[in-house]
């Protein structure tokens, strides 16, 4: 069976329910995808050189495999590659931990600015590709098992400056971009068992995004999200 006869059958079986599959993929490529960043080179990042992914549950990667991007230089030109390869509409979601610190000095994750960014948002417009960003709350010395849930206030508050930082970068991102950049908050936060405490540790999580969240935001710059990945203490 040839690809279009595979397509033409199954255009027969979603018909049979009502759904038109020429429509849905018209309609799909209007719809852009956001591609993320982390898909080439295992959520390393280039905050160090080798970095490598920590403390995070629940990503699945490809393994050290041949090839894998080692700069942000090829780490561009693998997501240009895909682009010119894979039809549709895209966008790339950038995590915090892929700054950029040729030209400046590396900063910590509750000190990092635009600038830290301003090549990756360069690069973007310069190829049709809008931003969406990620706070990382992984593979990081003050993320060995709870962040932004924590009762370490020294770690907590760390982190949420971290995300409110992001929140400001990603604005920016939706401004100079004119399409609304999606900040995720994706909290690996958890326990595998089940802790004594579960209700405190969610006040303190929900206590954490309020203050996040206060931070006055055009919105039509900016759309956040909320991933929780929290094991245990969790929903």
């Amino acid at each position: 069976m040839t690809q279009k006869e595979a397509y033409n059958y199954a255009k027969e079986q979603y018909a049979a329910l009502g759904v038109d599959t020429d429509k849905a993929i018209e309609t799909l490529k209007s719809i852009p995808i956001s591609l993320h960043c982390w898909q080439g080179d295992d959520v390393g990042g280039f905050e160090s050189e080798g970095g490598t992914l920590s403390g995070s549950d629940g990503i699945q990667v490809t393994g050290n495999y041949p090839g894998k991007a080692r700069s942000i230089a090829e780490l561009r030109a693998d997501i240009e590659k895909a682009k010119s390869l894979i039809h549709g509409s895209y966008r790339l979601n950038l995590h915090a931990n892929y700054a950029d610190f040729s030209n400046s000095k590396p900063v910590d994750r509750d000190a990092l600015e635009l600038e830290h960014f301003k090549s990756w948002l360069d690069w973007a417009l310069s190829i049709n590709m809008p931003l969406d960003f990620n706070s990382t709350f992984f593979s990081h010395p003050k993320a060995n098992g709870l962040t932004l849930s924590s009762k370490d206030k020294g770690i907590r508050d760390f982190w949420i400056e971290h995300s409110k930082r992001c929140r400001k970068i990603g604005e920016y991102f939706g401004k100079e971009q004119k399409s609304a950049c999606i900040h995720n908050i994706w909290i690996a936060d958890g326990m595998k068992d089940i802790p004594a405490d579960r209700l405190g540790y969610r006040e303190v999580l929900a206590q954490s995004l309020d203050q996040i969240l206060s931070l006055p935001i055009f919105k039509e710059y900016l759309k956040d999200s909320v991933e929780s990945k929290v094991f245990g203490i969790g929903t």
